[in-house]
């Protein structure tokens, strides 16, 4: 296509050269290279943004496989305790029927009963630390509700699924059909969900752009891809530039249309998979690192 391009650039330069002046020519070759460029730079922002996507969604695939290995250990762990209260039971009664207990048998009913009470420390702190994720999760969603409180409901949506906060909002809110630029009305949005981020310094979270499945061109813009893309660098520099989020903390992703949330058959549907999604990026390396240390 690039060639094409090309060949339909040299071929008006031709045809152009004998009926305009060389000024002009040079402004229409400075134009096309300016274009030209443009096309490498949107490329290679596209690519960025798919390898960004495929490394998050192998590092969540990752965090989840982690997650369930914990929760096999725990009820793994909730067995021994179990076996072992059994067989401490056994062995307390069998002792009633002796009349003396060697040193040795009651060395190891106190080693057993000490291993018995340490993985059940261990086993408290497992739960407490998933119970204290889960707690940090929901006080955050409450506070963006809180703070969006005001927003119409089909505009907006905040939930957590598998450990994970999702804010969607409405590209309808955000953005004039057709358009990456973000409106004022929605400025005043991202400020409410800003101020809630900027109280969570810790928190990274990811600006990613979805669309519908209808074909889009305008412009430098060649698809859906690209679209979506923009999307999200606007919001993103809205967030970094007008409301101070240290950008260290973001990722910005587009899904053109490939994440839809409903069918693509309906307006509404339609309506529903266009909308910018604010992801909470798990911190999993350091609740794993608070169970090491237990």
């Amino acid at each position: 296509m690039k060639l094409s391009v090309t060949l339909l650039f040299t071929s008006s330069f031709i045809l152009l050269g004998a009926c305009v002046s060389p000024k002009k020519l040079r402004t229409a070759e400075a134009k096309y290279n300016q274009l030209d460029s443009a096309y490498v730079a949107k490329q290679n922002e596209l690519r960025e943004c798919q390898g960004n996507i495929k490394n998050l969604n192998t590092q969540a695939d990752d965090y989840a496989k982690q997650k369930a290995a914990l929760q096999a250990k725990i009820e793994d762990l909730n067995n021994q305790i179990s076996f072992l209260k059994k067989n401490n039971t056994q062995v307390l009664d069998q002792l009633k029927d002796l009349s003396v207990v060697s040193g040795a048998q009651a060395e190891s009913i106190k080693q057993s009963l000490s291993n018995l009470n340490a993985k059940d420390v261990y086993i408290n702190n497992l739960q407490a630390s998933l119970a204290r994720k889960d707690s940090l999760n929901m006080a955050l969603v409450m506070n963006l509700k809180s703070a969006l409180s005001d927003i119409n409901d089909t505009d907006i949506n905040i939930k957590v699924e598998k450990d994970v906060v999702y804010i969607d909002i409405s590209d309808k809110l955000l953005f004039n059909s057709g358009s990456y630029t973000v409106t004022n009305r929605a400025k005043e949005v991202l400020g409410k969900v800003a101020r809630v981020l900027n109280a969570h310094p810790n928190i990274d979270f990811m600006v990613e752009g979805n669309t519908d499945s209808k074909p889009f061109r305008n412009g430098l813009l060649l698809d859906n891809w690209d679209l979506s893309v923009k999307r999200a660098t606007s919001v993103t520099r809205i967030l970094q530039n007008n409301y101070q989020i240290d950008p260290k903390r973001i990722t910005a992703a587009g899904r053109s249309e490939y994440a839809p949330v409903a069918p693509n058959n309906t307006k509404e549907g339609r309506a529903a998979n266009r909308r910018t999604r604010i992801i909470i990026l798990p911190q999993l390396d350091q609740f794993f690192k608070l169970l090491e240390k237990n």
